[in-house]
């Protein structure tokens, strides 16, 4: 149970009122509810940092470009990273095309049900893989992911505002009192849509919500603005992550196959490209070359270095 100020009501009226909502104004995805298990893996990574509005576009040509975990391990990565266009963070494709070779190669194509196994495959953490435990192997264990973390610490505890969330620790330590046995999948998601839907991050819906009435935070919380984020490496105002997604939307319009020089990407990338910019691109293109997402042809002259897809 919850500690250091948190409430310590017996959770199963809040159990009881999440679920019956759930039953009645839960969202119908179409990964939602289904026997197979590659179809699960793709819309979990898929909807790590994306929101379930773009997932929903992109889930099905990407499943009907690679309709199975063979399918997409036996694909060329250019093509993996192509096809995931518009989902940003690429590195996601990445991994997710080297974790379905692994599963083919170690595991005969089936995800695996140990804990520790999943969580050192690639692009699973502890969020996915437990996700996974419950949704392809039926586990009773909990699943936190930001939506349940902040619906969590608002119900337990008295946030003073939006912003403020529980550390992990103590999140995960209440979320494993309360699953429900036989019902983790519909607790998992009833949970999730409730901080997607209801208990939002800026402007949480008391009023409606189905345990207002239990919640610490209800009618107290004050709707607080994000602080300003921490800075990053940037150039003109534009962080290097927006531009490393340049990069790769440029190759992709290559088809993936074809390379481009690095005075290319420069000049698309930054119109008045010069001399000055050259070590600022290098570090931009190697660090994709390191991410497994470019491969070069290095040049003496670093202008006519040539780059694709990896």
């Amino acid at each position: 149970m919850p500690r250091r100020g948190a409430k310590t009501a017996a959770p199963a009226p809040i159990v009881r009122a999440i679920l019956d909502w759930y039953g009645r104004r839960g969202r119908d995805l179409p990964w939602r509810d289904i026997r197979e298990p590659y179809r699960i893996l793709v819309a979990e990574i898929m909807l790590q940092q994306t929101q379930v509005s773009r997932v929903l576009t992109l889930y099905g040509p990407f499943l009907k470009r690679f309709p199975t975990l063979r399918s997409l391990a036996r694909a060329d990565r250019s093509d993996v990273i192509i096809a995931w266009r518009g989902l940003g963070y690429n590195n996601r494709a990445v991994r997710l095309h080297a974790l379905a070779q692994q599963l083919v190669r170690s595991y005969r194509g089936k995800i695996p049900a140990e804990l520790s196994v999943l969580s050192g495959l690639p692009g699973i953490g502890t969020y996915t893989a437990h996700a996974l435990l419950v949704s392809v192997h039926g586990r009773d264990v909990p699943v936190v992911d930001v939506n349940v973390r902040r619906v969590l610490s608002r119900l337990f505890w008295p946030m003073r505002t939006t912003l403020d969330l529980r550390p992990d620790g103590e999140i995960w330590e209440i979320a494993r009192g309360l699953v429900v046995p036989g019902r983790a999948y519909d607790w998992s998601q009833a949970l999730m849509d409730l901080g997607a839907t209801i208990c939002t991050a800026r402007t949480p819906a008391c009023p409606e919500c189905p345990v207002g009435r239990y919640c610490r935070s209800a009618g107290s919380i004050l709707h607080t603005t994000a602080l300003s984020r921490k800075r990053e490496p940037s150039l003109g105002g534009v962080p290097n992550r927006i531009y490393r997604g340049r990069v790769i939307e440029l190759l992709r319009l290559e088809g993936g196959r074809a390379g481009l020089r690095a005075r290319t990407i420069g000049e698309a990338l930054l119109p008045r490209f010069q001399a000055r910019h050259e070590r600022w691109l290098r570090e931009l293109i190697k660090g994709l070359e390191r991410d497994g997402l470019v491969r070069l042809r290095e040049d003496r002259r670093f202008r006519q270095t040539l780059i694709w897809l990896a």
